[in-house]
C-alpha cells in the first residue's frame, strides 16, 4: 500500500468483492492494514445476475466475509442481454462500485489485480498492437472525481492468495467464466500454462509493465506540457490546436478527452494525422480549420457521434456523464421532468449571444423540457438564473497527461 499513499489517519477503504481467491485475499489484507491504522473497511458485493448460480455465490461471499468481520455492502445488478454483454456488466460493474464509496464517502476503492492479471493485459494489449502507454498495463492507482481506485497486488503471483486463504482456513468460490476459451484472456491463460503465476514469463511481463509505468508517467509529464504550450482547451467541450507536427501521445490524449473515449484512438490510425495534422475525422472527433478561434485546428465532438438524450437526474444520481464527457456541477439540482443532450440543429436563436462555429454549437449541451428548450448553461441561455440551476462540468474520463491540463 506504500507506494500508493500518502493516506490520511484512520483510513476508510471500499474493497470490491468478487468472492474469487484473489478478492478476497485483499479483503483479509486489507482489514488488517486498515486496523492497524485505526481506519475501516467494506467490502462490496457485485451479483451481476449472469449466472443462474451467482445470487447464491453472493450471499456465500457475505457469509464468509461477515464471519472475518468485515461488513458488507450488497448490489444486484440486472444486466439486459445483447451485444457486448461483459463489457457492459463490467462497466456497470466500476459504476456501482465507485457510487457505493462516493455515497459513503469512502475515497479508496481496492481492486484484487493480480501478477498474472498484468501479464495477460500486456499479451492482449501487444496482440492489439497497443501503443507504448498500453504496453504499460493496468494502472497500480488511478483518480477519479469520486475515489481513487487502488490496485495493491498487482506484483503478487495469484498462488500468494491462494495461500493466504488456505492459512486462514477460508474457501473462495471458482468463477467458471475465468476457463471459458471463448474470451481471450482465457485463451492466453490456458497458454501461460502458470496458474500459479509464479514463472519466469509471467515475472517478466510484470516487470515489464512495471518499467514501461514508469516511462508512461514521464510520457505523460511531457505530453502535459506540450499540451498546455500548444492547445486550448474549452469548457464547452472543444479543443483549437496550433499548426505543426503534434507527438502521437499527445493527439491521441486530446482527442480521447474530446470524443469522451475510454482509450485514444489505435496508433496505426493517429500516426499519419500526428505527423500531419489536417482536416479529418477519428474516433468521433472532427479535426476542421479553426478559423477565427485562431491558426491551426479545431477539435470538435462529431455529431452523429454525440450520446442521445437521457434524463437530467441521471447525471445527478449515478454519477453518469452524458456522452461520456459532461456532468453536473457538485450538488447541483436539475428541475424535474429536463432531458440533457446536444443542442442540434436548434442553433439560429444563438447566433446573438454566441460567435462560436456553427460545429461546435450543434455539439453544446442542452437541456429540454419535452421538446421544448430549457437552457444551455454553456451560453448562459436564456439566463443566468436559469442555467445556475443546472451547472454542467465538462469533465471526461481522460489519460493523465490531460489532467493537468484540463485543470488549467
Amino acid at each position: 500500500m506504500a507506494p500508493l499513499g500518502p493516506f490520511e489517519p484512520a483510513p476508510r477503504l471500499g474493497l470490491a468483492v468478487s468472492g474469487g481467491a484473489d478478492s478476497l485475499a485483499m479483503a483479509l489484507l486489507a482489514k488488517a492494514w486498515a486496523t492497524e491504522r485505526a481506519g475501516s473497511v467494506l467490502a462490496i458485493v457485485v451479483d451481476h445476475g449472469l449466472r443462474p448460480a451467482s445470487a447464491g455465490e453472493a450471499v456465500l461471499t457475505r457469509e464468509r466475509l461477515a464471519m472475518r468481520g468485515i461488513p458488507v455492502h450488497a448490489i444486484r445488478l440486472d444486466i439486459p442481454p445483447g451485444a457486448a454483454l461483459a463489457a457492459r456488466a463490467r462497466a456497470a460493474r466500476y459504476a456501482a462500485l465507485i457510487a457505493a464509496c462516493a455515497e459513503r464517502g469512502i475515497p479508496h476503492l481496492l481492486l484484487g489485480h493480480h501478477a498474472a492479471d498484468q501479464a495477460e493485459t500486456l499479451l492482449i494489449r501487444a496482440i492489439s498492437v497497443s501503443g507504448e502507454a498500453g504496453l504499460a498495463g493496468i494502472a497500480a492507482l488511478r483518480e477519479t472525481d469520486q475515489v481513487r481506485l487502488l490496485r495493491p497486488l498487482l506484483t503478487i503471483p495469484p498462488a500468494r492468495l491462494r495461500a493466504t486463504l488456505r492459512a486462514d482456513g477460508l474457501e473462495w468460490i471458482e468463477d467458471p467464466s475465468n476457463a471459458d476459451q471463448r474470451a481471450l484472456r482465457a485463451r492466453l491463460r490456458r497458454l501461460r500454462a502458470d496458474r500459479d503465476g509464479v514463472g519466469p514469463a509471467t515475472a517478466a511481463l510484470a516487470a515489464a509493465a512495471t518499467a514501461a509505468g514508469v516511462a508512461r508517467r514521464i510520457g505523460d509529464e511531457d505530453v502535459a506540457a506540450f499540451l498546455g504550450a500548444s492547445a486550448t482547451l474549452r469548457p464547452e467541450g472543444f479543443a483549437v490546436l496550433r499548426p505543426g507536427p503534434v507527438p502521437l501521445p499527445a493527439l491521441g490524449a486530446l482527442i480521447q478527452a474530446i470524443s469522451g473515449g475510454q482509450f485514444p484512438p489505435r496508433t496505426a490510425s493517429l500516426a499519419a494525422l500526428a505527423r500531419d495534422p489536417r482536416p479529418a475525422t477519428l474516433s468521433g472527433v472532427r479535426l476542421l480549420p479553426a478559423g477565427r478561434l485562431g491558426p491551426g485546428l479545431l477539435l470538435v465532438r462529431e455529431a452523429t457521434a454525440i450520446a442521445p438524450p437521457i434524463p437530467a437526474e441521471t447525471v445527478r444520481w449515478n454519477g453518469t456523464r452524458w456522452d461520456g464527457r459532461f456532468r453536473l456541477a457538485c450538488g447541483a439540482v436539475p428541475p424535474a421532468d429536463l432531458s440533457l443532450g446536444a443542442l442540434g440543429e436548434a442553433t439560429a436563436s444563438l447566433r446573438r449571444v454566441s460567435r462560436l462555429p456553427s460545429a461546435v454549437l450543434r455539439t453544446l449541451p442542452a437541456l429540454r423540457r419535452e421538446e421544448t428548450l430549457f437552457a444551455v448553461p454553456h451560453l448562459g441561455y436564456p439566463d443566468a438564473q436559469r442555467c445556475a440551476s443546472v451547472p454542467l462540468v465538462f469533465d471526461p474520463a481522460r489519460p493523465a497527461a490531460c489532467a493537468p491540463f484540463m485543470a488549467a
